[in-house]
């Protein structure tokens, strides 16, 4: 009988082995079930009874919506650039005196214009007795109007880069 009672006592030895490994091995599946619930949580959000299939519907219709806003946006991109291009951008202003009479840097010319140089050139000239305020238009830093030097010059300095 010793016999018996010593493959007794080893096979609960190793039933109690087992059972510690077992033990450890549950544990161990808890832990990374725990550790998956939470990635797919964060995933697909905390939608209770829903299934994956309703889960992945739901993101690929938010992904469809958020392809749309940026569809949306570039397109308003595309139209705020256009209209910028053609907003005044570049402005170049000269003070002078055309008249040995009168003191001060009264009169000027100044050019408002585009990224394209298309725009106007405004000069006012200032006197004794009166002011006078002319506009002419300005095509690629050209007009076809003849332009005096003080307005030659303030479409210069308008299409001048920036610091110079």
């Amino acid at each position: 009988m010793p016999l018996e009672q010593t493959t007794l006592s080893m096979l609960a030895v190793a039933l109690a082995v087992a059972l510690v490994i077992l033990a450890i091995w549950v544990a161990w599946l808890q832990r990374s079930h725990a550790l998956l619930r939470r990635r797919l949580t964060r995933l697909v959000g905390d939608s209770e009874g829903a299934g994956l299939d309703e889960v992945l519907d739901r993101q690929f219709r938010r992904l469809d919506s958020v392809a749309e806003r940026v569809e949306a946006l570039n397109k308003l991109h595309h139209e705020l650039e256009a209209l910028s291009q053609r907003s005044i951008q570049k402005v170049g202003v000269i003070r002078f005196n055309p008249f040995a009479d009168t003191g001060g840097d009264q009169s000027f010319a100044m050019a408002l214009l585009d990224a394209e140089g298309n725009g106007v050139v405004v000069s006012s000239l200032h006197s004794r007795t009166d002011t006078r305020i002319f506009a002419k238009q300005v095509q690629g830093g050209r007009s076809r109007h003849a332009l005096s030097n003080e307005e030659q010059d303030a479409i210069r300095k308008a299409l001048a880069p920036s610091g110079a």
